[in-house]
């Protein structure tokens, strides 16, 4: 019964595939690369064979030799592009990611192009090669002259972006198959830059070795990677936890306060209901308010319209005030002298 519940257990959990460790092939590849690189740079630097080919390169003109891939070329080349690629393959991560509930594709892809950016881009700025385009004299390494071309962007993001496949794949079979895919890609768009002139042929040559150091190298990142990963999900299990336990805010009934009733012996005395109008005065209904009796309606006729200023009937010269006395037989006023 035991062993049926750690194997239910272990199917639950999500598969943590193998990470690949710098073991002494990779590092004696890695080394052999490397050695490469140093040899392009120094060719390049000193003017000898590699920039020879590359001006009998330049000057056959490849673009015009076969115009009629040039359409073709300039949407393949965009496989080499940085964004456009990061997204599509950040994007296959990603679902990787949510299927085997781990952040390892997206951190491994992650860590792979700031390497690439702070390598190519160093070696870019500090070698300031220009294109063939921009070449100034027939011959020349076109060195540390404000350009940024040496090693190709392009070539080394192709190798990177697509050997991260390769790199994550979980089966020897899916590896060589990916590996054969990210190599053809990376071959493709090289030449590419090659055809339409916008790179010389040792800038391809050193961004294919560029990007290759980059994924040998991941190995040694593999421990940062896993720390990272895991103060992540921690970060996160921490957050979905304080969520889950955030109390529900329900609006509440705002309580009136009663109103104040004296004592027994300050109440006053309250009249039966009718005493008021009996005895002409105001007198209470039962909830305490007071009840006034009815008073006689006086007709629309018999009332004076009046004005905000006083009365409108035209003042009379014989008309006296209602307050003085009646005469005995005209009953109109008499004067008081």
């Amino acid at each position: 019964m035991h062993t049926n519940d750690e194997l239910v257990r272990a199917e639950e959990r999500p598969t943590d595939p193998v990470r690949p460790r710098m073991t002494r092939t990779r590092l004696g590849i890695f080394v052999a690369t490397l050695v490469v690189y140093v040899a392009i740079v120094v060719g390049v630097l000193t003017t000898s064979w590699p920039v020879r080919f590359d001006w009998q390169v330049m000057l056959f003109r490849p673009y015009k030799q076969w115009p009629e891939i040039h359409t073709f070329l300039d949407y393949f080349v965009v496989l080499g592009q940085r964004g456009p690629t990061a997204v599509a393959v950040a994007a296959w991560l990603g679902w990787r990611a949510h299927r085997q509930r781990t952040l390892r594709p997206l951190l491994v892809l992650g860590t792979s192009l700031l390497l690439l950016n702070a390598t190519v881009g160093a070696a870019k700025i500090g070698m300031g090669r220009l294109g063939p385009h921009y070449a100034t004299a027939i011959g020349s390494n076109e060195m540390f002259a404000g350009g940024d071309i040496f090693p190709s962007g392009h070539t080394a993001n192709a190798v990177v972006t697509w050997g991260v496949l390769a790199y994550l794949a979980t089966t020897p079979r899916a590896r060589r198959i990916a590996s054969v895919i990210a190599a053809l890609l990376a071959l493709g768009v090289g030449m590419t830059t090659v055809y339409l002139g916008t790179h010389w042929m040792s800038d391809v040559t050193l961004g294919w070795t560029a990007g290759l150091l980059v994924l040998l190298a991941l190995p040694w990142f593999e421990p940062l990677m896993t720390r990272a990963e895991g103060w992540l999900m921690a970060l996160w299990a921490r957050l979905r936890a304080r969520r889950a336990l955030a109390p529900l805010t329900v609006a509440t009934p705002v309580a009136v306060a009663a109103p104040r009733v004296p004592a027994d012996d300050t109440l006053p005395a309250r009249e039966p209901v009718g005493a008021g109008s009996r005895s002409g005065g105001a007198g209470r209904v039962p909830d305490g308010r007071p009840h006034l009796p009815p008073r006689p309606h006086t007709a629309r006729s018999e009332r004076t319209p009046v004005t905000p200023t006083g009365s409108r009937r035209p003042p009379h010269a014989d008309r006296v005030p209602r307050t003085a006395p009646l005469g005995p037989a005209t009953g109109r006023g008499r004067t008081v002298g």
